[in-house]
């Protein structure tokens, strides 16, 4: 059941799937999504795995605590702070945390700040830079997502909900690979939606906050066991960003989902829940 917490003096919206007592895999969704992008099958299927999980929504999107369009009050580091104090309202101490694309960045920047709180990560689409120009030794988007970009239509009626879930469904068939999953695209734009106090302040407020200091060349400091997801077709993060995290995170594996662009469709997810499981157990329990 969703319940809204109070963290750093602001409401976000948080859910849990599983027993308290099993191991906590916290959540992290990307730019501009709430919880509604970590579908409750997929929760699921990772708390019959034995693992305690909890999705939430960051500032900005779904029932969350929000800002002005254009006026963000927080940075990438905040969210992380956002993130430890999820934990915090569940009374849990360490969590493994799984972050897909701006919440890959918030998981690393957890490890790096926050490493007394981290288990583990497993990083999905993600690269080690935040929003802006890629590092010059890092791809930039594909020349077909820029296509796509140009040629996009116009924000929506941010006051007409059919108009909204269909301008998420054709920004996420922008990202995908071959095969795009339309309906489940459609099913999650329509949760988002019907979930939302406002969405057009989370598709603005992300990529406008502040990043804050980099951190790549951090990275080096990780300690905890790192997995790297990221689909072979990514047009957004090329696969040259997850390599780069290999490399640069100490003992990192990379696992590619053949055909799979920057998304999580279902044809993935049993996979993936194998993935995280592993991750779970075989890191060191915490100290």
């Amino acid at each position: 059941m969703e319940r809204l917490i109070r963290v750093g003096g602001i409401d976000l919206c948080v859910e849990s799937y599983g027993e308290r007592d099993d191991p906590a895999v916290l959540l992290l969704a990307g730019t501009s999504c709430s919880m509604d992008w970590w579908p409750p099958n997929l929760c699921r299927q990772l708390a019959e795995r034995e693992l305690f999980v909890i999705r939430f929504d960051q500032r900005d999107t779904g029932r969350a605590a929000h800002d002005e369009p254009g006026h963000p009050s927080y940075s990438l580091p905040d969210l992380a702070m956002d993130a430890v104090g999820v934990l915090d309202a569940h009374g849990i101490a360490v969590a493994h945390w799984v972050g897909f694309s701006q919440g890959g960045w918030v998981a690393q920047l957890a490890a790096l700040d926050h490493a007394d709180r981290v288990g583990s990560l497993t990083l999905l689409s993600t690269r080690p830079t935040g929003h802006g120009a890629a590092d010059p030794d890092l791809p930039e988007v594909s020349a077909a997502l820029l296509v796509a970009w140009e040629a996009g239509s116009a924000e929506p009626s941010w006051d007409d909900p059919a108009d909204v879930v269909a301008y998420l469904i054709e920004g996420e068939r922008s990202l995908s690979g071959p095969d795009f999953d339309e309906a489940h695209a459609r099913s999650i734009a329509e949760s988002c939606v019907r979930r939302a106090l406002q969405v057009r302040s989370a598709v603005v407020n992300h990529p406008a906050a502040s990043q804050g200091p980099g951190w790549r060349h951090r990275l080096h400091e990780i300690e905890v066991p790192c997995l790297v997801v990221h689909g072979s077709e990514d047009p957004l993060f090329p696969p040259g960003n997850a390599r780069a995290l290999v490399d640069e995170i100490p003992g990192a594996r990379l696992e590619v989902l053949p055909g799979v662009g920057h998304e999580l469709p279902p044809r993935t997810w049993a996979r993936v829940v194998e993935l995280v499981e592993v991750q779970v157990r075989t890191s060191p329990a915490p100290r």
